[in-house]
């Protein structure tokens, strides 16, 4: 994991991260860990599963549409790489 160091801030500042982080029953590093996740990673972010799920709901593939990819899908394990 990353270590960021955040320099001169100021002390309204940090006072207002340390009462926000006591209301959340969490240190105040903590609290700055979820402040950052929440800045950078939206929750409202399309995950590919959900968009794969959706793309076929819009095509209409059914359950029996999977089984068949499910029974002629190669299953023999791949060769590992060779280097030679």
């Amino acid at each position: 994991m990353a270590i960021l160091t955040v320099r001169n801030v100021p002390d309204d500042v940090h006072r207002a991260l340390r009462t926000r982080a006591a209301r959340h029953g969490r240190s105040t590093e903590a609290e700055v860990r979820e402040i950052l996740a929440a800045a950078v990673k939206p929750s409202d972010r399309v995950q590919l599963g959900d968009a794969l799920a959706a793309l076929g709901r819009k095509i209409g593939l059914s359950d029996e549409d999977v089984a068949v990819f499910e029974r002629v899908r190669d299953k023999t394990p791949a060769k590992p790489l060779g280097l030679d």
